[in-house]
Order: C-alpha cells, then sequence, then structure tokens
C-alpha cells in the first residue's frame, strides 16, 4: 500500500482527497493540519505547525513509510505580495522533514487559476497550461519553481493541479462559494428577502466553471500515480460552463424563494452583523452549532461576485492525458446545498 500525507486536511479539498483515498482502499493516510482529527482505520492525523521548521522535523521526521505528499495547505495574508513567504515556508518545511527519511515517490502540489493572473483582473482564456507566467510574484508558481528545482536528479516527481473556484461543504474553508450562496440564500429566506445576486452587474453574463471538490480529489490522485503526468501541470474543471443570470433564478427556486433583480452588494458588510440571525435559526431549526464565522468567508464570495470578466481554463490536455471524468454544475450546487441540510448546517 502507497501512504499519502495529505497537508492541509481539513480544507474543502483536502477532505475531499482524503475520503476519496479511503474510498479506493489501497492507501495509508496521514492528515496533517494544525487542528488534527480523529483516527481511525488508515488513517491518522498530525497536528503540527508548517511554519515552525522545528516542529515538523519533531513531528514528520520519522514518518518513513510516505510515498505522496499531497499538498493543499494555505495561508492568508492581507495581500498578495505577503502570501509568498508563508506559503512557501510551509512546503519547504513539509519536504525538509520528509525528503530525507522516505522513499518518496511522488509531490502533488494544489494551485490555481492565480498563476494566470485572474486574481488580478481580465485575464487570457481559455487559460492554458502552456501560457506566459506573470511579472509578478505569485506564491503557486514561487512553490511550483522551488519544486522543478528540488525534482532535478531526484527519483520522485511532481504534479501542479490547478481547480477553478472549488464547490464542497467543509466547514472552517474560507474559500467556501457554495457554502456562501447557501448561508446567504437562507438568511435572506429567513429574514422574508428575495434573494438577489449581489455582484458587479457585468458579472451577471459572464461564462464561468467551477470545479467539485469530489473530481478534484480524483483527478490529484490520477496525477500523482499516472507516470505519463510526472512533472506537469493540469487545469481541472467540471467541464461545462455556466453564466449566473441562468443559474440564480434556479438556486433561488431550490430555496424556494422568488429571485430579485440583482443589486451590487458588499455581502462582507451586509453580512457582518447577520451571526444572531443565524444562531437563532441554529435554534429554531435544530442545526447543528456550527461557528458562524467559520462557515464561509464573504470576502471571498464578494471577490468571486466581482469577476466582470470571463473565468475559464482549457481542461483538454487533462483529457489528452488520460482523464476523462466531469461533472454537472447545476447538479453539483443542489447536491452540495443537499449535502449541507444532511449535516444541518443550512435548514
Amino acid at each position: 500500500m502507497n501512504t499519502a500525507l495529505v497537508v492541509g486536511a481539513n480544507g474543502v479539498i483536502g477532505t475531499n482527497l482524503i475520503n476519496h483515498l479511503q474510498s479506493l482502499g489501497t492507501w495509508n493516510i496521514i492528515g496533517l493540519s494544525r487542528r488534527g482529527g480523529t483516527n481511525s482505520k488508515a488513517l491518522s492525523y498530525i497536528s503540527v505547525d508548517l511554519l515552525d521548521k522545528d516542529d515538523c522535523i519533531a513531528k514528520l521526521g520519522a514518518l518513513s513509510g510516505i510515498t505522496h505528499i499531497f499538498y493543499t495547505a494555505y495561508q492568508d495574508r492581507p495581500t498578495w505580495a505577503e502570501l509568498v513567504a508563508p506559503n512557501l515556508a510551509m512546503l519547504f518545511n513539509v519536504l525538509n522533514a520528509i525528503e530525507p527519511v522516505a522513499n518518496l515517490q511522488h509531490v502533488s502540489l494544489m494551485q490555481g487559476y492565480k498563476v494566470y493572473g485572474a486574481h488580478y483582473g481580465q485575464f487570457k482564456t481559455p487559460a492554458k497550461e502552456s501560457d506566459d507566467q506573470l511579472i509578478s510574484t505569485e506564491f503557486n508558481l514561487e512553490q511550483q519553481y522551488f519544486l522543478e528545482k528540488r525534482q532535478i536528479g531526484k527519483d520522485w516527481s511532481w504534479s501542479a493541479i490547478r481547480p477553478s473556484v472549488v464547490g464542497g461543504t467543509a466547514t472552517g474553508n474560507p474559500m467556501n462559494l457554495a457554502m456562501a450562496i447557501a448561508v446567504y440564500a437562507s438568511l435572506s429566506k429567513e429574514l422574508g428577502i428575495p434573494l438577489r445576486f449581489p455582484g458587479k452587474p457585468g458579472a451577471y453574463d459572464k461564462l464561468l466553471e467551477m470545479t467539485d471538490a469530489g473530481l478534484l480529489a480524483q483527478a490529484t490522485v490520477w496525477a500523482a500515480t499516472s507516470p505519463q503526468c510526472a512533472n506537469q501541470a493540469f487545469n481541472i474543471s467540471n467541464g461545462d460552463l455556466f453564466r449566473w443570470n441562468d443559474l440564480w433564478p434556479k438556486i433561488a427556486a431550490y430555496f424556494d424563494m422568488p429571485a430579485a433583480f440583482p443589486l451590487q452588494l458588499s455581502l462582507t458588510q451586509v453580512m457582518a452583523d447577520k451571526e444572531a440571525v443565524y444562531e437563532a435559526m441554529q435554534d429554531r431549526y435544530g442545526l447543528e452549532k456550527y461557528p458562524y464565522r467559520e462557515l464561509s468567508s464573504w470576502t471571498f464570495a464578494d471577490s468571486v461576485f466581482s469577476w466582470d470578466y470571463d473565468f475559464l481554463g482549457d481542461g483538454s490536455k487533462a483529457r489528452r492525458f488520460g482523464f476523462h471524468e466531469f461533472v454537472d454544475t447545476e447538479k453539483m450546487f443542489f447536491r452540495l446545498f443537499d449535502e449541507m441540510r444532511i449535516k444541518r448546517i443550512i435548514p
């Protein structure tokens, strides 16, 4: 059996990756996070501060059985430039602890469309893995450059996985758009307000794509275990496109709400005082006591809803290399909303 080290185990990506590895039945799994987790058969957790190199050596230096590192950790900072140092340091500390003691076969790096400059504004679409690099410093690319240099002359390989906006149901994850929409809709309904699209007017009719967290997990393991994928980057998305002006009324219908005319709002501001409303909903509907501030990041939702330009990548490279799975994005949203109801996150 291979042994996977999942770095960032409690995030929406790491959680689904662990679930997929468990379903395969051929992996031992060790999850890393500051919060730790509950151990079970073939799955154990280690609580570690990835920014502390001594803590990493102390807690990871004996993990000689690791064959694959799946790196999904992320540290947020106020500016794009400030993201580089901590996120590069965490990857460096993990590899420095594991590489000398393990028979390492592969390092999988989770990236995103920031490598194409999507966070700055309108970018070339559909974005391709071969597109020109940015002049600005970007932490995803700095991590990849580090792996490229570190891998020279080594027996292990790397892959870089580039999803679009990821859809999942894990709580405590700041970049969870489906969760933000579900909580926003549930609060609006509780207050007797129709569901308004809160983004920029120009964002309502642009083309977007998303990446289902389960599909992303499949693609990540595929790339990490397929010889033809060694030292390659791949865009991974659901395989279809959508516009908010078509999908938003359907989301409103799912929640049995009318859809009002779009109005640009800052969710960061208008949702800041809704914690008491959500806590009252938890009591009224018997919801789990998830902390309101840990459900999602309204700042991230504001960012996504501000994209008044097409946001999509070319996914043909992954298909050419052998990955052919896809997900219907509309069905993904409704399935995730169903899961949130089952988990008693929303009524």
